[in-house]
């Protein structure tokens, strides 16, 4: 199995597999009502909402480095306050990423592996562990998320 193969197979883990750490994000977030992800139970704290648009907002970012654009990072790192929470909002936020997932596994199936080592300019990390990053900082989220699920739990 080349490395392209093994870091979908830790995409699709965590996403809606069988990771390590036991649970997923799919998983975790079908569980996850509107009333729930709109809650911010941590007054300066972020909402489950909030928190999957930052996801969804790196990954496309991520996802458009290792394809060679060059991206600056917003003021607001990607944290927006979420004004639209009915239910159609929220399944459409599923969606996207959802469509995110299906972006990066295609992606990961097409690149090359000899770009594993080109470096992204505005932080010289190379594109390998930037794809790492994006995992990493999922699973960073998801354990926010299971925290505020227990927390704001009806």
């Amino acid at each position: 199995m080349n490395e392209s193969r093994r870091i979908q197979n830790l995409f699709t883990d965590l996403y809606h597999g069988h990771p390590w750490l036991d649970v997923t994000i799919q998983d975790t977030l079908s569980r996850v009502t509107v009333k729930q992800a709109s809650q911010r139970p941590i007054e300066d704290g972020n909402t489950i909402w909030e928190i999957v648009n930052h996801m969804i907002a790196w990954r496309q970012n991520v996802l458009k480095r290792v394809k060679g654009e060059v991206l600056e990072i917003p003021e607001n790192n990607y944290i927006e306050k979420v004004e639209d929470t009915n239910d159609e909002a929220w399944h459409e936020t599923l969606n996207n990423l959802e469509r995110t997932q299906k972006e990066w596994l295609y992606f990961l199936s097409t690149f090359k592996e000899t770009n594993f080592i080109n470096k992204y300019p505005l932080n010289n990390l190379t594109y390998y562990q930037h794809i790492h990053g994006i995992i990493q900082h999922d699973a960073y989220h998801l354990g926010q998320i299971v925290l505020l699920c227990k927390i704001t739990n009806p």
